[in-house]
């Protein structure tokens, strides 16, 4: 952009990028570059390129093809980049922003985390006055700090706390979060609405979606759950016999939420990724009258985790594996029983290259019968996701799991109909096999949710035996329809991921950062 505005061209390039990859940087003379090796990994999200830099700028970074990536004009002290400086993936991308604030744009780092938890108080205390505030608490992390910043800010007294079970939640998990909870003076209200949840309707664009129970698109259950939470904050109002004139309805929404949700409060021109059930229409609605507070909206993940220590919240609460608000219901795949529209030959067959290019192994390539939503670039996807399979006898010690995971990043950027590559335990299966594209008719039922309750048990206890549940950052369990050929069936999908920022990370590698023992349990 910086680029194009300043006279250069850019155009789109041949094949999107959509990879951490190496990049090389000129490090002996820029000074955003500073202090580090010519040679680094970085995250790289885009479909357009650099072919004629703007005059008084030059070239001081380059991908592996050759492509320019960064440019500078450092007379003017401007300087771009088109990776993504802010995430893990790039690995020097702290360093980058030290040398832009302090060294180029000389600022002084007078910012401490002590300032930020005191400027959340404030705010809460100049948006509140003397009202009352009511918090949703889901029990993630973020909605229980954001009550345990309320407490403190106004007090108890005018603090209410209700928790939703909407029927959606972990094995559990209501009990357990109004435990931690209480342990910290915290009282949660509980409103136990499972039936409510699965027999809802919202008002889509004019026109009523619903109900949960019968709807398969991801974004109108996104927005159903999101609106009756909402319905559900109402009645609790009531219930609690709380003035809905003189409340402040207090929301965990953290940055990602709102970037995925594209929100103006992150972006003017944000598309959106995914409606969050904390960011909704009737949500930006209350917003726009000034009755939402959102302390916790410039923060990220790990921010929260040590503003949630500093508070005193207990340990095994601020460490949970992150649980979104509208819980397992995002978690399921959901189908009206038929199979998307397969790809077209031609990319199953770059597939199939693509895969035979990294191994010798006797691997097979399927096509799953679901659409899996994604991001790429800063955009939400939609696509087909691939499977691959090795014969039953290989040992899960003996699998390259290197040349799997190489396999999994180029697939999407050699395919752009792909969004998400995953390994498929089973039997080998190819695109062409029988039954591959076989679905079960799946919804947010209870027996559905029965079922991914118990699958996501299982992997939960494992985890707490072998130790993951501080090192490995997120493992969704995901249900979806895929039967193959089995009446009434679904499958399961497990994500061990790896993220300090909880924006990008990497997925967790057998034999590392998940050990081999722990993932022969698991499936």
């Amino acid at each position: 952009l910086l680029n194009f505005i300043k006279g250069g061209k850019v155009e789109a390039a041949e094949k999107r990028e959509d990879l951490q990859e190496p990049i090389t940087v000129q490090s002996s003379d820029c000074r955003l570059f500073r202090g580090m090796t010519e040679t680094q990994r970085a995250l790289l999200t885009h479909g357009d390129a650099i072919t004629q830099i703007a005059a008084g700028f030059r070239a001081v970074s380059w991908n592996t093809a050759g492509k320019v990536v960064a440019i500078a004009n450092d007379e003017a002290n401007l300087y771009g980049v088109q990776f993504h400086p802010e995430v893990d993936l790039t690995e020097r991308g702290m360093d980058m922003f030290n040398n832009f604030l302090f060294r180029i744009a000389g600022l002084s780092p007078t910012f401490t985390p002590k300032s930020r938890h005191q400027a959340a108080l404030d705010e809460i205390r100049g948006i509140v006055g003397d009202k009352e505030v009511l918090v949703l608490v889901s029990g993630g992390v973020d909605s229980s700090v954001c009550a345990a910043l309320c407490k403190e800010a106004v007090g108890e007294k005018r603090v209410h706390a209700v928790h939703v079970d909407h029927g959606f939640m972990r094995h559990r998990e209501s009990e357990l979060v109004e435990q931690a909870l209480g342990a910290h003076g915290i009282k949660l209200h509980m409103a136990r609405v499972s039936k409510e949840f699965e027999e809802a309707y919202t008002s889509v664009k004019g026109k009523q979606v619903g109900p949960l129970g019968k709807t398969a698109s991801p974004e109108e259950k996104r927005m159903i759950i999101g609106d009756t939470f909402m319905r559900i904050t109402d009645k609790a109002l009531a219930d609690l016999k709380i003035n809905p004139d003189s409340v402040f309805l207090a929301q965990g929404t953290l940055r990602p939420d709102l970037i995925e949700s594209g929100s103006h409060l992150a972006s003017a021109k944000a598309d959106v990724i995914k409606t969050h059930h904390n960011d909704t229409a009737l949500v930006r609605k209350l917003r726009d009258e000034g009755k939402i507070v959102e302390p916790l909206k410039d923060y990220h993940k790990d921010e929260v985790r040590a503003l949630g220590k500093e508070l005193g919240l207990p340990h095994e609460l601020v460490w949970r594996q992150p649980f979104p608000g509208p819980g397992l219901a995002i978690r399921v795949l959901c189908s009206e029983g038929k199979a998307p529209e397969p790809l077209n030959d031609k990319d199953t067959e770059t597939i199939a290259k693509v895969a035979k290019s990294y191994t010798a192994a006797a691997l097979s390539v399927c096509e799953l019968p679901v659409r899996s939503v994604g991001v790429q670039g800063d955009c939400r996807s939609y696509k087909a996701a691939i499977a691959l399979t090795l014969p039953r006898e290989t040992p899960v010690k003996d699998m390259d799991w290197s040349a799997l995971f190489a396999i999994a990043r180029s697939i999407p950027s050699e395919v752009p109909g792909v969004s998400r590559t995953c390994f498929m335990w089973g039997p080998p299966l190819s695109s062409s096999s029988a039954n591959t594209r076989t679905v079960t008719a799946t919804y947010c039922t209870q027996p559905v949710m029965d079922r991914l309750r118990e699958a996501d048990h299982i992997v939960t206890k494992v985890m707490i035996k072998y130790q993951l549940e501080y090192t490995l950052s997120q493992v969704p369990v995901v249900l979806f329809p895929a039967s193959f050929g089995e009446e009434g069936k679904r499958s399961i999908v497990l994500r061990p991921f790896i993220t300090r920022d909880f924006m990008t990370g990497k997925p967790a590698v057998p034999g590392e950062e998940l050990p081999f023992e722990a993932l022969e349990e698991m499936v």
